[in-house]
């Protein structure tokens, strides 16, 4: 029978888990028992004992690694961690979800990209977990989380403020009777069932909530109530004196293996397909457009220019150049975790060509610059703060046909631009070029540099030839 606490360990349940273990006593210790229950997974591929988790804090990173690859990485095989779905390792999986949050909450923060991705990575994990159950089982689990995690039959929307506050949830998604969130099909029935006309009411029930809306409404508070957890242990560690160290060892390997996707699952092929990672921008490879728009508008059309071209363009040129290749959506902090780039390179081109509109577009517009936040993903605010991320989404570059119909005045297209549909393709295409064009120069200057020094050498050789026969003339002298 699963355990509800192999969905939400934070449930009493899970508690208890804790509860039993005590302390951070042996965390680290090898755990034979776990080993075990891995390896006899029939669905577990293993192709080295290294991925065998021998522990709790083994365990713990695994749950991360897991949703890192399989957002990032287009060879990932859910094979290799099909024992995170089994609910034989419930003991040792509450435990090492524990671990990680309070690992997090104690080194980074609630507002970090750490907690997002714990935050998200515990709701994919659910899913995934509800996905191998047995229809009967998935419905029985979520009905008695659902009873648990709502504490009564009626429940008021504003119980969901939270939810709605962090937009981990929308109203519009909730089926509501007087205020009242309607999930129970016989209060449905009750409710709407003589209001519903020329449709069976079982049917609509189905469309309207059915399975999908409970279990949606079950994963969000549980990942919220993950987050709050998060941020309460932050709150007690600000007042401890020293954390422990396994929780900083484990949070440094945390921020690891997010650092991941940045040194091996890299951005793109260009045309040549080699990789491509996101590197300083080459304004020698911009096209014709961006190096227009980089002059100024001296037209109509700042806003568009500068908010809904500009800011996309330059800013996944610099992060994330292949996004339409790899076709996997991300955030701003997944390519610049600590924003740094984002705020000291991306933002500054943009204001640049912002200043260089006839007239400067934040003089007469200043709330245009909350729009830039806001198209990079980080909601309508005056700064980036990782907690406003994902408020809205990050957009990505316009085609060539929009620029074309909304901005004609920035196309002007030169040859390569005939090869292309979109800006970002054209800069991925001369970014190799230049590349290209700057590595045959080195080697140009290496091979001159290679014949200057050859000619020294031989120079040098003569001179000291002939500065050996002038020494030999001057010695038979000397004797003579």
């Amino acid at each position: 029978m699963v355990s509800i606490s192999f969905l939400n360990p934070l449930s009493p349940e899970g508690k208890d888990i804790v509860r039993e273990l005590g302390s951070f006593e042996g965390i680290s210790d090898d755990i034979p028992e776990l080993r075990r229950l891995v390896t006899r997974n029939p669905s577990q591929e293993i192709v080295d004992d290294k991925e065998i988790p021998s522990n709790y804090l083994e365990l713990a990173l695994k749950r991360i690694e897991w949703y890192i690859k399989k957002k990032h990485d287009r060879e990932f095989n859910s094979r290799r961690y099909s024992f995170l779905s089994d609910y034989s390792i419930t003991k040792y999986d509450v435990i090492s979800f524990y671990l990680l949050c309070q690992a997090i909450g104690v080194k980074f923060g609630p507002n970090s990209r750490e907690t997002r991705v714990m935050v998200e990575a515990q709701g994919d994990l659910i899913q995934e977990r509800l996905g191998k159950l047995s229809v009967q089982e998935s419905r029985l689990m979520v009905d008695q989380s659902l009873a648990m995690l709502l504490h009564d039959d009626m429940v008021h929307w504003t119980f969901f403020q939270e939810l709605l506050s962090t937009r981990k949830i929308r109203l519009t998604e909730l089926v509501l009777d007087n205020g009242e969130l309607i999930l129970n099909e016989e209060d449905f029935l009750h409710r709407f069932g003589s209001r519903i006309k020329h449709r069976n009411p079982d049917s609509m029930y189905q469309l309207l909530i059915g399975d999908e809306l409970k279990e949606l409404i079950m994963v969000k508070m549980i990942m919220q109530e993950t987050e709050d957890y998060i941020k309460q242990v932050h709150e007690k560690a600000r007042v401890m004196v020293e954390p422990n160290p396994i929780l900083l060892e484990l949070a440094d390997e945390v921020a690891e293996v997010l650092a991941e996707p940045m040194q091996h699952y890299g951005y793109g092929s260009g045309r040549s397909g080699g990789p491509m990672k996101a590197g300083p921008l080459n304004p020698l490879a911009f096209p014709p457009c961006v190096k227009k728009a980089l002059e100024g508008i001296k037209s109509g059309g700042r806003n568009d220019a500068i908010v809904l071209f500009m800011t996309p363009f330059v800013s996944y040129a610099r992060l994330y150049p292949d996004v339409f290749r790899m076709n996997i959506t991300k955030r701003v902090s997944d390519q610049d975790p600590q924003l740094e780039i984002t705020e000291n390179e991306v933002l500054p081109l943009i204001y640049e060509a912002a200043q260089r509109c006839v007239p400067p577009l934040f003089d007469d517009q200043p709330q245009e610059k909350v729009n830039i936040n806001a198209k990079l993903g980080f909601g309508m605010h005056s700064t980036l703060k990782m907690e406003h991320e994902g408020e809205t989404t990050w957009y990505t570059p316009m085609s060539c046909e929009k620029i074309k119909l909304h901005l004609p005045h920035l196309c002007r297209p030169d040859d390569v631009c005939k090869k292309i549909g979109n800006p970002l393709s054209y800069y991925n295409r001369r970014i190799w070029e230049v590349m290209n064009l700057d590595k045959e120069d080195s080697d140009s200057e290496d091979n001159q540099s290679s014949n200057n020094v050859d000619n020294i050498q031989n120079s040098d050789i003569e001179n000291s030839a002939n500065n050996e026969n002038k020494n030999s003339d001057d010695s038979n002298f000397g004797e003579g």
